[in-house]
């Protein structure tokens, strides 16, 4: 077998395996809150500016509306959101946070930081991780 296919060296492994643990490392603390990961996704595009159209989210989230609305629908019925219908346009729909969504920001915050302890990474290389993820992202 040549090297460069063995499991152990493939980029694209190495990814996909840090991105399961990942979303698994926040699936409980997540769960104990009543959100799952996508939904906190979600909270953290609006806790950063609230009151977004659902396109805007599926933007920052790299998210089609296929993806979006239902997940938007299952947070609305949890009592996250509100959905309505923009006043300027009527095919654009604004999602804002309500009290309970916006309560639950800083719980998260609490949460990443017990996260982030628990991963004995430095901050440097927390970042320099965070910024070649970024750079992937954009290349790609």
């Amino acid at each position: 077998m040549t090297p460069d296919l063995r499991l152990d060296t493939q980029l694209c492994f190495a990814l996909y395996s840090a991105s399961r643990k990942v979303t698994s490392a926040y699936r409980e603390p997540l769960s104990k809150m009543g959100l799952t990961y996508p939904q906190y996704l979600v909270l953290l595009v609006l806790w950063e500016q609230d009151e977004r159209t659902v396109n805007q989210l599926g933007e920052a989230l790299m998210l089609d509306s296929g993806t979006l609305s239902p997940l938007l629908r299952r947070m609305e019925n949890a009592g996250f959101v509100t959905r309505r219908r923009s006043e300027q346009d009527e095919r654009s729909v604004i999602v804002s946070l309500t009290d309970t969504g916006r309560a639950l920001e800083e719980d998260a915050a609490g949460m990443q930081e017990n996260l982030l302890d628990s991963l004995d990474m430095s901050v440097r290389d927390r970042l320099a991780l965070h910024g070649l993820a970024q750079k992937l992202c954009r290349m790609l």
